[in-house]
């Protein structure tokens, strides 16, 4: 697996260093505000998450280049193409979440996201299955992640309807 693995493994996680250099100071602020969403994990448990899904990606994706034969012939087109497009997606929901704030931009790139990720499941079962199954725990991280940008995107519509701090009241 040495280092074509460490590689592949490797990858996926240039997105979320990019958007941690870009915005390390407004990571945490959404799920740790006294409004915050009462589904949304602490700050560290959102880059623990993230950091298990884009490692298990990555291996996915190594399964699926070592099974086809390695190198970037034109079989390896298809699978790690559609992947690299559904890595870049995810990177851009990153971003556009994190470093941007635009969680309806993000929303909208998550549900592209999650079309291609099941594309690139259905095209790496016949290759490798268990690369395709491990690709159920990131969508499964999707919609979650696609709840809370929901909600961003819902209460930066409508004020209102934000849950008020303890203590709070709004008459």
């Amino acid at each position: 697996m040495w280092p074509q693995g460490a590689i592949f493994v490797a990858l996926p996680h240039l997105g979320p260093i990019l958007v941690w250099l870009l915005a390390p100071h407004r990571m945490s602020g959404w799920c740790n505000s006294p409004r915050k969403l009462p589904w949304c994990p602490p700050h560290r448990v959102l880059l623990l998450v993230w950091t298990a899904i884009y490692s298990v990606v990555g291996y996915a994706s190594y399964l699926v280049w070592k099974d086809l034969g390695g190198g970037f012939g034109r079989p390896l087109a298809l699978p790690l193409g559609l992947y690299a497009v559904q890595l870049s997606v995810s990177w851009a929901v990153l971003v556009l979440l994190f470093a941007a704030h635009t969680p309806g931009l993000a929303l909208l790139h998550l549900l592209l996201l999650y079309g291609l990720v099941v594309s690139t499941a259905l095209t790496w079962h016949p290759i490798n299955k268990l690369a395709a199954l491990l690709l159920l725990p990131y969508l499964a991280w999707l919609t979650v992640f696609a709840s809370i940008a929901y909600r961003l995107w819902r209460d930066s519509l409508c004020p209102e309807l934000q849950p008020q701090p303890a203590g709070d009241k709004s008459d």
